[in-house]
């Protein structure tokens, strides 16, 4: 019998440009994506001290349109969207009827009627259907298109990313409230431009097509460049969201899973009527998640277990050495009696007790 090929990668518009600075290319939920260029520890510290250039290219782009779309979008998310301002954005979660989490996205919205979704590559075919058929029960007139393969995200973040934005000619920009979106004006009046992130730093994210991305990529490069700005993989991208707290799909949130399960229930409303609600009106959170810091080097990884008072009461879901900070930092999903933050807990970290403290989250802060 004929071998079975393996999928071919989806590449981005900037594929070839990330070879060509030689960057670590991976295979990334399906895609050709740079993990790093230089050093994680280097690219993590541009961010924090300056700003970094991100490809988030792999991230899925639905758009979704037509008269009652909000209507039909608040069935699709634990939070209603209806309520939502043109140019606002908003971070929910798509739940399954059990109320497990299906995917966290963050939803912009264009114009009344019109809407950007942002979902995790991964679950991109999982949330593209569920918004089709879910949309689709209350309208026929409404569009759900995917749009990835035609569209490019490119993120700046750090201190220095308004100046940049700025000096690259996309002030406008800089003029919006975290969580916002706007279209750029003149030149740039197809571009879409979000102050949003996932690093903890200020930033924006850039939304545009696809034959634009490579344009774009060399102005902000160009714009940068007094700036100190470095070039980014998704390796330092990971120990950024890490030191802010913020969770990963298939780490920290997955479809076993529930908002109250990760410390997220408050985000559900259950004034209006989502796939989920019933479930999530009487299901109980069964687990927590923590924060833990320790010292010295070692760094807890995904799977590490942890031990209060000699019992078992969970696991690391994500863990790190904290360029930042300098200690081990983690996070950890335990029984719902959670300990308190300052209690010490036992984290086997490759076959070693390795003390550390449950820490409030996030890590990190950046200053205002």
């Amino acid at each position: 019998m004929p071998m079975s090929q393996e999928p071919e990668l989806l590449t981005t518009a900037l594929t070839d440009a990330h070879a060509a600075e030689g960057a670590h290319l991976v295979d990334f939920a399906g895609w050709r994506m740079p993990l790093r260029y230089t050093s994680q520890l280097a690219e993590h510290q541009a961010v924090r001290e300056r700003a970094g250039l991100f490809d988030l290219s792999h991230m899925a782009q639905i758009f979704v349109s037509g008269t009652d779309s909000a209507e039909a979008l608040g069935r699709c998310f634990i939070s209603p969207v209806g309520a939502m301002s043109i140019g606002r954005a908003k971070y929910s979660m798509l739940t399954a009827a059990d109320g497990g989490i299906l995917d966290d996205l963050i939803i912009y919205r264009l114009a009344e009627d019109d809407f950007l979704v942002v979902a995790n590559a991964s679950n991109r075919d999982v949330v593209v259907d569920a918004l089709t058929k879910r949309c689709g029960e209350v309208s026929g007139d409404i569009t759900v298109a995917d749009r990835t393969l035609q569209r490019s995200i490119i993120a700046i973040q750090g201190p220095a990313a308004p100046d940049i934005l700025t000096a690259a000619g996309l002030e406008e920009g800089t003029e919006l409230r975290y969580y916002a979106i706007c279209a750029g004006d003149g030149e740039n009046s197809d571009v879409l431009i979000a102050r949003t992130g996932y690093t903890g730093e200020d930033g924006f994210e850039l939304y545009l097509d696809r034959g634009q991305t490579a344009d774009m990529w060399a102005r902000l490069r160009e714009a940068g460049e007094s700036y100190g700005l470095a070039l980014c993989g998704l390796a330092a991208r990971d120990t950024l969201r890490l030191e802010a707290g913020m969770p990963l799909y298939g780490n920290e949130l997955n479809a076993d899973l529930s908002p109250a399960d990760v410390g997220m229930g408050r985000m559900v409303k259950l004034d209006h009527d989502f796939v989920g609600r019933d479930a999530l009106a009487t299901r109980e959170a069964r687990y927590a998640l923590i924060g833990l810091s320790g010292e010295g080097r070692r760094a807890a990884r995904a799977g590490s277990r942890v031990l209060c008072d000699g019992e078992d009461i969970g696991e690391v879901t994500s863990g790190v050495l904290s360029p930042t900070l300098g200690h081990p930092i983690a996070l950890a999903r335990v029984t719902r009696e959670a300990p308190e933050v300052g209690t010490e807990v036992s984290v086997d970290v490759r076959g070693t007790a390795q003390p550390m403290t449950v820490t409030a989250l996030p890590f990190y802060s950046r200053k205002k």
